[in-house]
């Protein structure tokens, strides 16, 4: 199993429960938070690569890269970010 086969699981299902529970001004929220964590996440995994904190197994990853990180390694902060207000939302503490 590659990175990006394991990571598209991971978004469609962020996706889908985001779909089915959030509202048109909750995704207002999706939107705005989805780029400011994408440049972190774009500065963030290419400084922890850089300094070979992290490695990937070359067989394992698509080969595009935003610098030196995978594009598999932004599936992470796209599901966060449609995550995060989905379960707010179902634990009753987003708007209503």
């Amino acid at each position: 199993m590659n990175y990006l086969f394991l990571n598209l699981f991971f978004v469609v299902a962020s996706l889908a429960a985001a779909i089915i529970v959030l509202r048109r001004r909750e995704w207002l929220l999706v939107a705005k938070l989805a780029l400011p964590m994408m440049a972190l996440t774009t500065v963030f995994d290419n400084a922890i690569i850089g300094f070979g904190i992290v490695a990937y197994d070359a067989s394992k990853i698509s080969g595009l890269m935003i610098g030196i990180a995978p594009i598999e390694d932004f599936a992470y902060t796209i599901s966060v970010v449609l995550l995060i207000p989905t379960v707010w939302k179902i634990a009753g503490r987003g708007t209503k």
